[in-house]
């Protein structure tokens, strides 16, 4: 498949993928996108703004159309909202590129966000909303990705060259 991103990012919220992606970026010699940091600026409010003011169908609906307006036309490295994976369209414009699934358990995921008030899908028992998210989830981060990278106990910059060697890309 010709065009599009050279690395996309997907993986639950805390999972790294914005420091990950800012990393690759900078190593590949790309420019870095974050369909989230779109959304935010194309609103002028932060997602959790938009999940209370509008609800979670508003913002899927936000978030389908960045996806793939980045898709189309960034080249560099991209990284995706946790819940992009959700939408079938977003799967289909993800198939055959290279997709790299930043994995992480709740430990790890209670350690890096703190599970708090800012993620508006994890505001009441976190750590079971959590675990739901990803049971309903993690077959769909699988189904998109060429490679599964596991971010526990790992530094981002381990993380970038995890995501380096298994998409066998070279730094610049």
């Amino acid at each position: 498949m010709t065009g599009g991103p050279l690395v996309v990012l997907v993986g639950p919220m805390g999972s790294g993928k914005s420091t990950v992606g800012a990393l690759l970026a900078e190593r590949l010699g790309v420019a870095y996108r974050d369909t989230d940091a779109d959304i935010v600026a194309a609103q002028g409010r932060e997602i959790s703004d938009i999940f209370v003011d509008e609800g979670e169908p508003y913002f899927r609906e936000l978030e389908r159309r960045a996806v793939a307006d980045a898709v189309s036309g960034h080249t560099g490295v991209l990284a995706l909202g946790g819940g992009a994976v959700l939408d079938e369209g977003t799967r289909a414009l993800l198939a055959g590129r290279p997709v790299a699934y930043l994995s992480m358990d709740v430990e790890e995921a209670v350690r890096r966000v703190g599970l708090g008030a800012a993620r508006p899908l994890l505001a009441v028992n976190p750590r079971r909303q959590w675990r739901e998210l990803m049971e309903a989830r993690r077959h769909l981060y699988t189904e998109v990705a060429r490679v599964v990278v596991a971010t526990d106990d790992r530094t981002p910059e381990e993380v970038a060259q995890a995501v380096l060697d298994a998409l066998e890309l070279k730094d610049v």
